[in-house]
């Protein structure tokens, strides 16, 4: 799988730990930074990995800001992106088994790596339950999207 790779400072080092992981496990990653520790503005690096999302030029996200809402709410502005915020392995679950969700956000500030990466683990493995009611849920919020964000075809 093709994974978007975003942090700002405060999310760097487990960004590299979640790198890791990744390339052990096989999958191909796209680092859109931030490249280091040194301060950095989230939306530089957030944004043009949602875009790649967004235009299927990678499967999934996982970004890493310092708690993990500044990363959620810059990707969820972009069409065809579902950021979800998880603090645990549960969480994790659900956001995939019910959401469909394509994009994760990690606080670095506020858990640690061990699971942090057990919740990457979780929600790179976990399918999307397909059954009436979750198919339902989410076609709704498909629907909001359709309404309300521009498509990415028609920004040019």
């Amino acid at each position: 799988m093709r994974i978007a790779l975003a942090s700002d400072h405060a999310g760097y080092p487990l960004k590299l730990e979640i790198a890791a992981l990744l390339h052990a496990a096989g999958h191909e990653t796209v680092d859109f930074g931030a490249p280091s520790t040194a301060p950095a503005d989230l939306s530089d690096h957030v944004y043009p990995a949602a875009l790649a999302v967004g235009r299927g030029e990678c499967e999934r996200g996982i970004f890493v800001d310092g708690v993990g809402y500044g990363s959620a709410l810059i990707s969820n502005r972009i069409a065809g992106v579902t950021a979800v915020v998880c603090q645990d392995p549960f969480c994790g679950y659900l956001a995939r088994a019910h959401t469909d969700s394509n994009v994760l956000c990690l606080g670095g500030k506020i858990i640690g790596s061990a699971i942090a990466l057990e919740i990457v683990r979780t929600w790179l493995t976990t399918d999307f339950l397909d059954e009436p009611k979750y198919r339902e849920r989410v076609a709704k919020v498909d629907e909001i999207s359709r309404r309300h964000l521009v498509p990415l075809d028609d920004l040019g």
